[in-house]
């Protein structure tokens, strides 16, 4: 990992540190300074230091749009969906 100089930052971002030391003063007051980029998206949670596989199962087209439409209400997608109800079921069972 690369670490950037604060010159480097400023000629790229053209802000400087008393810029910066100023939104850091003022975040801790809770002023946020920019302007909203999107909502705030669930993914795939990080995974560090343990090996991934794929899980996949077939289901009849009909049971997929049930399942898109309820992930869709709850603001998530497919994948995170069913990652949640595998997660809370494992907990329930005491896994």
């Amino acid at each position: 990992m690369r670490i950037a100089a604060a010159e480097e930052i400023e000629d790229r971002f053209g802000l400087g540190s008393e810029v910066l030391d100023e939104w850091e003063r003022d975040a801790a007051d809770g002023v946020l300074h920019g302007e909203p980029r999107g909502e705030v998206v669930m993914g795939r949670p990080l995974l560090f230091g343990e090996e991934t596989k794929q899980v996949g199962f077939r289901e009849p087209v009909s049971t997929i749009e049930k399942i898109d439409r309820r992930a869709r209400q709850l603001g998530m997608k497919r994948s995170d969906y069913l990652r949640h109800l595998v997660d809370m079921d494992l907990v329930a069972a005491g896994i």
